[in-house]
């Protein structure tokens, strides 16, 4: 172990340097990863979308430091963040990629060294990946139809001197995932499974024991249970701490003995009269006594990369064993991070001459990331969460506001734009996210200082009941504007008539023109028209590349959870004159403008801006010019929540 770890920390720097964190795009451009260029700035600790951590003293000096296996798109590999300070809560060196990603790894502490498991197999290194078959996990295949978690680890569970194995499952098929809320918003299919197996080692071969019971019946949490064996309540035995699909801890008491457990029913974690949650979800717990102070204490992974340390206080109420909240680690700053699935918008926001961003993320927060000057090169501020009425923004799908169902409850997806929105000389905020309800932010600070109030609906003026896609349970309000999901509402003077317009999909995917008139002394806004066609063809997000119908152009077709997902900006990509479209893609896609005939609006697809690929789920542009020549570069935030830059060849 020792000297893999050396081995690993010596090509740590050569596969940085690899890595370059740079991705090399088309006709000899770069996408750069943005870097805060802020040296004596401290971070948020993090990785790209979905972190799974190891924290162990990787170099062997004494302390604990952590890594990371983080599956993203870009951001994927095995990262590792050092320990200098020796603390419980350092600043950590910025991440260092030391090898690939490992699906569903865990960490077991065995004699006080870790130990790391995959499906079926001990991995006996974490860089060359060399194994020991342990059991077939086909059988599980054959137990669940839709395995989407599938955590190993080493325990020895009734305390007889080897080594058995707990298996943690997430069973998605009574859940089904997609489109079942009925007329009442009240999800009709099941419920995600997470439950956990044993596999005796009896005589150096493993046995499937079944579920573990909890309270008379098999323990089951709300999916992803990364199931976790220790001594939590320092009784002399072995209870069980499980994760889940969404943001809690679930606390199994043995209430028999070390030899023969025996689990009480679940309850979940507290603090302060509540229940103990982490911000995000798709949590990943792992158990270590992480401040040596002899306590069993948890470190979490969070879905926007982040990892958090959950300390256990060695008290109890109630005999339940008492960690304090939540507390996210931290990183000398080195790239610029704004959680995941990042939606930037670049706008001027302080008014102090330079190009701030103000950004969207999966967590449905609304971040203002300053520049501090650099031209080129900008230096940059820690993300700030902005406040309207003074309480954070974030918007959440709670229960019933995703159409992927209750268990993306903590997620908001927003993305957006910034515009004076109202006409009074001041920057709004204009804003989607998971619900397709349009909402803005007003700001009613000065210039400079800007200050946002709560929500308000963008009203629309529809002659009846105003649309909404097919697949919405709920009907929207009187005058609102109801679209699909995760797509940019683009606030633009389209017409240059001195009043701002809106520019997005409509209910069933087309960019439409929603065109602000003024009319009897009001301001209103008409509905969506679809000005925009296609000289080429429609494009087919999902399989990137181009239908072969013209007509109006529809940029998304699919239904459900599938829909909508279209991040735009406009802008004068070829310096022609007209207002092209970036668009989403592996990274993004240029439509450009190439004419305008009866009042509509044609667009000609140009395809990828590189041939890197940024997105598993999506990108996000917004264009920029930090170096002032007057000719617009491209900024995408991506998945992984960092942003990359292209210079425009143009």
């Amino acid at each position: 172990m020792v000297s893999m770890m050396k081995n690993s920390m010596h090509t740590a720097l050569l596969s940085l340097l690899c890595f370059l964190l740079v991705v090399k795009g088309a006709q000899g451009q770069n996408l750069e990863r943005i870097s805060y260029n802020n040296p004596d700035l401290v971070s948020d600790l993090g990785v790209g979308l979905w972190a799974w951590p190891l924290p162990m003293d990787y170099d062997q000096d004494g302390d604990n430091d952590l890594l990371v296996s983080c599956r993203d798109v870009p951001f994927s590999g095995l990262y590792f963040f050092e320990n200098k300070e020796g603390t419980a809560f350092p600043a950590f060196e910025p991440p260092v990629r030391i090898g690939d990603p490992i699906k569903d790894i865990q960490m077991s502490m065995v004699d006080g060294k870790p130990r790391f498991l995959k499906p079926g197999e001990e991995l006996l290194g974490l860089t060359a990946m060399e194994s020991k078959k342990l059991f077939d996990p086909g059988i599980f295949g054959e137990l669940h139809e839709k395995i989407r978690f599938n955590q190993w680890k080493y325990v020895d569970y009734e305390n007889d001197g080897d080594l058995d194995i707990i298996v943690g499952i997430q069973d998605g098929a009574d859940y089904g995932w997609d489109n079942a809320f009925n007329e009442e918003g009240v999800w009709v299919n099941g419920p995600l499974h997470g439950l956990v197996y044993l596999l005796e080692n009896e005589g150096g071969t493993y046995q499937m024991k079944g579920k573990i019971e909890a309270g008379g019946k098999p323990i089951d949490v709300y999916g992803a249970p990364s199931p976790n064996f220790d001594d939590y309540d320092n009784d002399g035995d072995l209870d069980i701490i499980c994760g889940e699909f969404l943001d809690r801890f679930t606390w199994f008491e043995n209430v028999g003995t070390r030899e023969n457990p025996r689990y009480a029913e679940g309850k979940f974690l507290m603090k302060d009269g509540d229940t103990l949650k982490m911000d995000l979800e798709m949590i990943i717990p792992v158990s270590i006594d992480w401040d040596q102070d002899g306590d069993i204490d948890l470190v979490v992974g969070d879905e926007d990369g982040r990892v958090a340390f959950v300390e256990n206080t060695g008290r109890k109420d109630m005999g339940m064993p008492v960690f304090e909240h939540p507390k996210y680690f931290r990183q000398k700053a080195a790239d610029l991070k704004f959680g995941a699935l990042v939606t930037p918008f670049s706008v001027d926001w302080d008014d102090d001459g330079d190009e701030d961003l103000i950004c969207g993320n999966t967590a449905g927060h609304v971040g203002f990331i300053e520049n501090l000057g650099g031209g080129e090169n900008p230096i940059w501020k820690n993300p700030v969460l902005l406040t309207a009425d003074d309480d954070i923004i974030r918007i959440q799908a709670g229960y019933n506001g995703s159409i992927q169902g209750p268990c993306e409850a903590k997620w908001g997806y927003t993305t957006l734009s910034v515009a004076d929105w109202n006409h009074d000389g001041l920057k709004d905020v204009i804003a989607n996210s998971i619900w397709g309800k349009i909402v803005w932010f007003e700001n009613v600070g000065s210039r400079g200082k800007p200050q946002l109030t709560a929500a308000k609906d963008v009203r629309v003026d529809w002659e009846g009941t105003p649309p909404k896609p097919d697949w919405f349970w709920w009907t929207p309000e009187p005058k609102t504007l109801a679209t699909q999901w995760r797509t940019t509402p683009t606030a633009i003077d389209w017409n240059e008539d001195g009043l701002m317009d809106l520019v997005m999909l409509d209910t069933e995917g087309y960019l439409s023109f929603y065109e602000r008139k003024q009319e009897g002394g009001r301001t209103i806004l008409n509905p969506g028209e679809r000005i925009f066609y296609s000289v080429n063809g429609t494009y087919d997000r999902k399989n990137n590349k181009l239908n072969d119908e013209n007509g109006p152009l529809q940029l998304s077709e699919a239904l459900y959870g599938s829909s909508g997902r279209r991040k735009l900006a406009f802008g004068d990509w070829d310096g022609d004159g007209d207002i092209d479209m970036i668009a989403n893609g592996i990274n993004a896609v240029l439509w450009e403008n190439v004419s305008t005939s009866e009042g509509k609006v044609y667009f000609e697809f140009k395809g990828d801006l590189s041939d890197e690929k940024l997105a598993g789920h999506t990108t996000s542009p917004t264009l920029v010019d930090w170096n002032k020549d007057g000719v617009l570069d491209l900024l995408l935030g991506a998945e992984d929540g960092f942003f990359y830059y292209l210079r425009n060849s143009h």
